[in-house]
């Protein structure tokens, strides 16, 4: 909701330039320098679980591949250009958030889509195909400047090629914890996705009965599914690229507990010669 007068004050540096995007949450309701108050704060989540994300998963990192670390950093900068987005209302806050995401699954296409759903032409070979897709992401880079205001609405929709890619693999999978950790994960996005679509395109209801969270929401609900996310991907992956390692799932803080942070312990697979 617009408060006259108050976004042309906390226009960006970008050229002084306000985004086209404003979400169902009053602005400038609780401070002076915040636009949005719980769209901004909620964020934290993001700086919370990226840290505690690469604690947990450093042996899978140091067996599997180091390019773990550089998606946890990602996840966190889309953390913190969210908070200055939220904060400011500027059009660089949103291109920065949008365009960290947009890197963010790119780094997870690159490191963990199986070879099986590469393109015929690139062969399987995992060098090829992440070079690939980072010539397409620079130009998707690019593109995010053409319609900004339909950049979220794209980057929503790469999730229908993810879901195909899942439900592919879970008809293939016959452990019943990764089956339990696809299906969380899956209820988690699906649960964060309502509330972005209802915060934008139910606003003026929410208004009316005074609810402006459902976008806070989406960053918690989000930033949670990214744990999970991540470890199914790494689970899925190591099927393919580390047949000779078995990786145990387990939960943080710990295992018996019913809601946690998932993360895999990597054991040899041991034969006698």
């Amino acid at each position: 909701m617009h408060v006259p007068g108050t976004r042309a004050k906390m226009s960006s540096i970008f050229a002084y330039q306000s985004s086209e995007v404003d979400w169902c949450e009053s602005n400038f309701q609780h401070s002076e320098l915040v636009a949005e108050f719980y769209n901004t704060f909620s964020n934290v989540f993001f700086l919370i679980f990226g840290p505690l994300m690469m604690f947990l998963m450093h042996p899978y990192a140091q067996k599997r591949t180091r390019c773990f670390y550089g998606v946890s950093v990602l996840f966190m900068l889309i953390g913190l250009f969210s908070m200055y987005f939220h904060m400011t209302l500027s059009f660089l806050g949103q291109l920065l958030d949008e365009i960290s995401i947009l890197w963010l699954l790119a780094s997870g296409y690159s490191v963990w889509l199986p070879r099986c759903y590469f393109p015929k032409f690139v062969k399987g070979n995992r060098f090829y195909f992440s070079c690939l897709v980072i010539i397409t992401t620079i130009i998707s880079t690019f593109l995010t400047f053409v319609k900004p205001t339909v950049n979220a609405y794209a980057l929503n929709s790469i999730a229908i090629h993810i879901l195909y890619i899942v439900r592919t693999e879970y008809k293939k999978i016959r452990d019943g914890d990764l089956r339990h950790l696809i299906a969380v994960s899956v209820v988690l996005w699906a649960a964060a996705l309502t509330s972005w679509i209802s915060d934008r395109v139910l606003c003026s209801f929410w208004q009316r009965i005074h609810f402006y969270y459902l976008h806070s929401i989406w960053h918690v609900l989000i930033s949670i599914t990214f744990p999970y996310g991540i470890v199914t991907m790494a689970l899925v992956d190591a099927k393919y690229e580390m047949p000779d390692k078995t990786l145990k799932l387990h939960y943080w803080p710990r295992d018996s507990w019913i809601v946690g942070l998932p993360y895999v312990e990597i054991q040899e697979n041991d034969k006698n010669c």
